[in-house]
């Protein structure tokens, strides 16, 4: 925006915006690498609406912000005149036990929510990244789940109500506080994965699940990925029903696999029964270390790691570590987290980026006859400027910018930031 421009908005804002909540941006706050001119907490969705009316009309370009967990993940945003942050928006509105119902804030951290159901022996069934900082709006745009996924699905499973800011300041409502089916359209499905093209959420409502009395983690370790991938396969087709279902491997041939069990004493007992026979002769492994956490692991440490989320078959999980291991160099250190589901992460750190600048493009065409695909969730920089972070996502993309310019026909909101430069 032009110097004068910028004066004008930010003296906008500071009339909007209670003082002490709108400063200019830095380093600390950007996103993908881009600083944003400005950075405002309103206090409340009115606050919030007024400020997006306003940068609606003025032509600013916005990013929401929630903990601040995933600002490196898709592609840079174009410019960010405007960061806004949901960081005020942290309170539980409403929880109703008996109707196994909560409604929070979008700012309120999953720690913080689940903190509270457990006192009631509930929580929400979503095991994201850094549950002590990432809050509901965060988890929500990113659709962030982890290994609860495979017994009680994901994001857009458990949610049922949210609402949302729209660009030209509508406070637009979908949902309700009970569980239900309704007709219509589904805005908590449609804004969940959207990574804030299409609003800013501010309150969300979802479904709750009992906590289980006692839970056991059986480690088994394989001889192979074949078989390890057979046995996940028998064990999802099984009479038991685990709340954890992994593989991890690695480039030193480590295949371990994680299955989680909940429940009462008895019935884990009988199911952890059936999973040692299906397992053969797989050998237990005992672990000082929480396996769950092998996602977030990912992350630790090492600025020129390349991080990807990839999606597969079930089947294919142990023909895409397979590809992994053959497509990279024999001194590249890699490693997989493969869920019973699909997804999977992988890390990979190579000390020639060229070689996984050529790598993610291959693992796309490997796995783009079943539908599966990369998304890139961190790299270096040298990486990012040759390999598309969301790669091909075939004819989804003109409806995908029809629905964003039904709700933002300005562009305001991450432009560039989501697939196809949305």
């Amino acid at each position: 925006m032009p110097e004068l421009a910028k004066t004008t908005s930010e003296q906008a804002l500071r009339a909007i915006v209670v003082e002490g909540y709108l400063r200019h941006g830095g380093p600390a706050d950007a996103v993908c690498g881009v600083v944003p001119e400005l950075y405002a907490e309103p206090a409340n969705e009115a606050e919030l609406a007024r400020v997006l009316e306003y940068a609606n009309r003025a032509g600013m370009q916005v990013a929401p912000r929630g903990g601040g967990t995933k600002l490196d993940w898709g592609s840079a945003p174009q410019a960010i005149d405007l960061l806004i942050s949901t960081a005020r928006f942290n309170r539980i509105l409403e929880h109703a036990p008996g109707d196994m119902t909560i409604m929070v804030e979008a700012g309120t951290t999953m720690r913080q929510i689940q903190g509270a159901l457990s006192p009631h022996r509930q929580r929400i069934a979503l095991d994201p990244l850094w549950p002590e900082c990432a809050t509901v709006g965060g988890v929500l745009a990113a659709n962030d789940s982890g290994t609860l996924r495979v017994r009680y699905g994901g994001v857009r499973d458990l949610i049922i109500g949210i609402t949302v800011i729209l660009p030209d300041g509508t406070i637009a409502k979908s949902g309700g506080k009970v569980v239900k089916n309704v007709a219509g359209y589904d805005l908590p499905k449609l804004m969940s994965g959207a990574l804030g093209t299409l609003g800013i959420i501010t309150r969300a409502v979802f479904r709750l699940h009992p906590l289980p009395e006692s839970s056991r983690t059986l480690t088994l370790q394989f001889v192979d990925r074949e078989t390890a991938n057979q046995f996940m396969l028998s064990v999802t087709d099984s009479i038991a029903v685990p709340t954890g279902l992994q593989m991890r491997t690695e480039a030193s041939g480590m295949v371990e696999v994680d299955v989680r069990l909940d429940g009462i004493a008895a019935g884990i007992a009988a199911q952890a029964e059936i999973v040692r026979k299906l397992a053969g002769g797989a050998k237990p492994v005992e672990h000082g270390s929480d396996p769950w956490q092998a996602r977030e692991q990912l992350w630790k440490s090492g600025e020129s790691a390349t991080i990807c989320k990839l999606s597969m078959l079930p089947n294919q999980l142990s023909s895409t570590a397979e590809f992994v291991r053959e497509a990279l160099s024999v001194d590249a250190e890699w490693s997989l987290v493969m869920q019973s589901t699909g997804l999977a992460w992988l890390r990979a750190d190579a000390a020639d980026w060229a070689q996984i600048s050529g790598f993610i493009p291959a693992l796309r065409v490997f796995l783009a006859p079943s539908g599966g695909t990369v998304v890139l969730l961190k790299a270096p920089m040298a990486v990012r400027q040759k390999v598309d972070v969301w790669g091909d996502i075939g004819n989804a993309l003109p409806l995908m910018k029809k629905v964003k310019e039904q709700f933002d026909p300005r562009g305001i909101l991450n432009r560039g930031r989501f697939v196809g430069g949305i």
